[in-house]
């Protein structure tokens, strides 16, 4: 379809508000996550999800699946993007290398508690070659968490674990599981859902995602991140 033609069948799925000139940006990458409304329409006009459509929305816990219409969305702020974001983090995009200070941020049900709590850390992210080695900073949170992952393409697989405080909730405990998470096509996010086995070896899953913060990985910038992160 010309950028008339795909505008003209936005409109006629219900987005109003779709021009030629809101098709252009999409191409050219100017607007790399579409608002949700332009969201839906795409979706019904091209018959696809639009993770496939060349955006750089990614969130966790959507299926991709074609036999699932909708898809399914994690009732949770992590790894939601903000309506026509930009890419983020210092030094903007540098695909194919993904080195730097990340934020991380994953949701966790405690049953004890009753309470769905969400845990942040700044991390350094190392890459060599396809393997990326994040190690959290220890000034950034009271416990400490590392995945060891793989990159292949846009899709980043591996294995996370984390050590809690001593003297919090959990007394030390270690809890370990896997993670999958999809890069956005700006190198500057990645988000996905980890797994793993809880205190009665029930299985518990939830999302997580990390955000770019600085590509520096020199020590001025370890230690000026070397602190709790910001909460929103």
């Amino acid at each position: 379809m010309s950028q008339d033609d795909l505008a003209r069948a936005l409109r006629e799925a219900g987005c109003l508000s779709a021009t030629k000139r809101l098709v252009q940006r999409w191409e050219a990458g100017t607007t790399l996550n579409p608002r949700a409304s332009h969201v839906r329409a795409l979706e019904k006009v091209m018959g696809l999800p639009i993770e496939t459509l060349g955006f750089g929305a990614v969130e966790p816990g959507r299926s991709l699946s074609p036999d699932d219409e909708k898809g399914h969305m994690v009732d949770s702020p992590i790894g939601r993007l903000a309506h026509d974001s930009k890419p983020v983090g210092n030094g903007g995009p540098n695909l194919g290398n993904y080195s730097g200070i990340w934020l991380s941020r994953y949701e966790y049900y405690s049953s004890g508690r009753d309470a769905t709590f969400t845990a942040v850390h700044h991390v350094v992210l190392l890459q060599h070659d396809d393997a990326l080695t994040v190690r959290s900073l220890p000034g950034s949170a009271v416990s400490s968490m590392a995945m060891d992952l793989s990159v292949d393409g846009n899709v980043a697989t591996g294995t996370w674990t984390e050590r809690t405080a001593q003297d919090g909730y959990y007394r030390g405990a270690k809890y370990h599981g896997a993670i999958q998470l999809l890069v956005d096509l700006t190198g500057t996010r990645m988000a996905g859902k980890w797994i793993g086995f809880g205190k009665s070896f029930d299985i518990n899953s939830g999302p997580w995602e990390l955000i770019l913060q600085d590509r520096s990985t020199a020590k001025a910038a370890i230690e000026a991140y070397d602190r709790p992160p910001a909460l929103p």
